[in-house]
């Protein structure tokens, strides 16, 4: 058995479904994968600097949609109780983003950030060659190779 391969199960987001676009896909990995990605993701957390960007809220395990939310709105709110001035906001959602990682960009910036290579180079190889199958209820489909995107319930 490879311990990258995964089994995507797709789960509705909302009931009732009533387009594919209503399921997520979640990856079913092997339970020893599964720990040695946590034991991988601490590393990495505790390797990178404490300058990465204040405002960055996403797969943090400290701060939570309501922080961005209410930070958003303080500074927002702040800036406007001066005269004259207006704020603009733009809100991007990033569709599909783990389905568009490129392995060797994220490695390629980890790297830069200071994490050692050879982590970057387990990361990459985790990422790439990666066989999948999708199972609904008793059906699994064939398998395929990935060598983009990162699978949706991985540690982080």
């Amino acid at each position: 058995m490879c311990l990258k391969t995964f089994t995507i199960i797709p789960v509705p987001k909302k009931s009732p479904v009533s387009c594919l676009n209503d399921y997520r896909s979640v990856a079913l990995t092997p339970i020893i994968m599964k720990c040695f990605e946590r034991l991988v993701m601490r590393q990495i957390k505790d390797l990178l600097p404490p300058s990465l960007d204040p405002m960055q809220f996403a797969f943090s395990s400290k701060l939570l949609t309501y922080d961005a939310i209410s930070t958003t709105l303080h500074l927002s709110l702040t800036h406007l109780e001066n005269k004259d001035t207006f704020v603009r906001m733009l809100f991007i959602d990033f569709s599909s983003a783990f389905n568009t990682i490129i392995p060797q960009h994220l490695t390629e910036k980890l790297s830069l950030l200071g994490i050692i290579t050879s982590l970057c180079n387990w990361i990459l190889d985790f990422l790439i060659g990666r066989p999948q199958s999708v199972r609904i209820g008793n059906s699994t489909s064939n398998t395929t190779t990935l060598n983009t995107g990162a699978p949706q319930g991985s540690a982080h």
